[in-house]
């Protein structure tokens, strides 16, 4: 059973930003507190987006492509991207500030929409929701795919420039913003504080994923 747990929160994490994971944003755009009821609603909208999309008859190229763009408008990309790098941020110039958006948003998408995008006969149900803080709700899911054992997923939903969006995706008890944000200050660290290293590896992981969806 342990390895169960294990392996599931292995495969969320990886799903999140592999193999570098998803994601307070200070630094992210204004944000109204969240109310609870509409977190739900919009996790549950986005769940059966998701669901249709990866049940369909479509080809996985196809199905690929449908998962990104309801992700890209689901999740706060930038908000996430900029926690996730930390004080890095500030240290980086604005040319590496705009390419390592670029390299998130892309590593990120490529991610969880090749990995999604290969799943058939997914079922999702809402759980129980919860006000986490003013800022945000937290609203639990959980998955069921053939042959694998149903594993729970939390959202975190914050309200950003007056929409709902996902900032944060807790499995098995663990934050994966703040496991991956702990995994991206090490590589800078090992590479003498720079931000640059970090945009090295990113770059590589992008030609990775791109050669795996296209052998």
């Amino acid at each position: 059973m342990r390895q169960n747990r294990m392996h599931r929160r292995s495969l969320l994490a990886a799903a999140w930003a592999a193999p570098f994971s998803m994601v307070a944003l200070g630094s992210s755009p204004a944000r109204a507190e969240m109310d609870i009821n509409r977190a739900a609603n919009f996790i549950e909208a986005t769940g059966q987006e998701l669901v249709g999309a990866l049940n369909s008859r479509a080809p996985v190229a196809e199905r690929r492509q449908r998962v990104a763009a309801i992700l890209r408008r689901a999740v706060d990309v930038e908000g996430v991207g900029r926690f996730i790098l930390g004080r890095w941020w500030r240290t980086a110039s604005p040319a590496e500030q705009q390419e390592y958006m670029k390299l998130f948003e892309e590593t990120l998408i490529r991610n969880l929409s090749a990995r999604f995008g290969e799943y058939e006969g997914v079922r999702f149900s809402l759980g129980r929701s919860q006000q986490r803080t003013e800022d945000d709700a937290l609203v639990n899911t959980v998955i069921e795919r053939p042959n694998t054992a149903p594993f729970s997923l939390d959202w975190r939903v914050g309200e950003v420039g007056g929409q709902p969006r996902v900032v944060d995706v807790i499995a098995e008890g663990t934050s994966l913003r703040l496991t991956q944000r702990s995994e991206y200050s090490a590589v800078i660290s090992r590479n003498g504080g720079q931000v640059s290293a970090l945009l090295d590896a990113m770059r590589r992981q992008v030609a990775a994923l791109a050669a795996r969806e296209n052998p």
